[in-house]
């Protein structure tokens, strides 16, 4: 039934459908679930390619009695701000946590990026994350360290000088500008191996082909970012300005 648990069935369908090479859509729509059911459901139980029905149902039979204990220990549900429903945020990061792993992320990483995302703050200290996550301040360091070497969280120190992890928009400009980088690194070396194998040898037309593919790759990468960048800092400032119009404008009070 849509929106509960996958039957032993399913996850046959599922597994008959990564066989036949079908996207995820689309063995979404033949069992009538969202397609983050199915992309969630093969990203947490080994991937496209290592994903056992069988196996995948009894995992998850696993997880289900581990989180009754849990249930039975912890009778509070962790209150959620705004008014937001807690079952619906845990189900949405598990979500984002999922398509941030099928993105190339490693699991930690990506679960530690999920936190920082949905919080309203943007900003955690690794002692919170490993609250959050139920992990090892350890798990967090090297996953924070995977994260900083993408470009994908920055450090601050706090009024109490404990490291706080941060996300904003500008980190996004800057870990597209460290991708373009990299594959400027590739063009480069690319380029070398033209002159050592023969400027007219199969073997170098084919890394000056690459050379040449990767470099306008990376030129646009760079103007898009540089343009994005421009357009969200001046919606930005557009934003702050009317709202301090509208704080600032004199009220009918007739």
């Amino acid at each position: 039934m849509p929106g509960g648990r996958l039957t032993q069935q399913e996850r046959r369908q599922i597994a008959l459908g990564l066989a036949d090479s079908l996207p995820y859509a689309e063995i979404a729509r033949r069992l009538g679930r969202p397609t983050s059911t199915v992309t969630r459901e093969v990203m947490r139980n080994g991937g496209p390619t290592a994903y056992r029905a069988d196996l995948a149902h009894r995992a998850t039979e696993r997880r289900a009695h581990r989180r009754g204990a849990a249930s039975a220990r912890e009778t509070q549900p962790v209150a959620q701000p705004h008014g937001r429903d807690a079952e619906a945020v845990a189900e949405y990061e598990e979500t984002l946590t999922t398509v941030l792993m099928a993105s190339g992320l490693p699991k930690m990483p990506a679960r530690v990026l999920t936190c920082l995302f949905t919080s309203d703050a943007g900003s955690l200290t690794a002692s919170r994350l490993a609250q959050r996550l139920q992990v090892s301040p350890a798990s967090i360091s090297k996953a924070i360290a995977y994260l900083e070497s993408q470009s994908l969280v920055r450090r601050e120190r706090d009024e109490r000088r404990r490291d706080r992890y941060i996300v904003d928009d500008e980190l996004f400009y800057q870990a597209t500008i460290a991708s373009a980088r990299a594959n400027d690194q590739l063009v480069e070396t690319a380029r070398q191996g033209v002159a050592v194998l023969g400027a007219h040898t199969p073997a170098a037309h084919r890394l000056e082909n690459i050379a040449r593919f990767l470099d306008f790759i990376s030129e646009s990468i760079t103007r898009a970012a540089e343009q994005a960048r421009e357009v969200l800092h001046t919606a930005r400032n557009t934003g702050r300005d009317r709202s301090r119009d509208a704080a600032t404008a004199p009220h009918d009070t007739a």
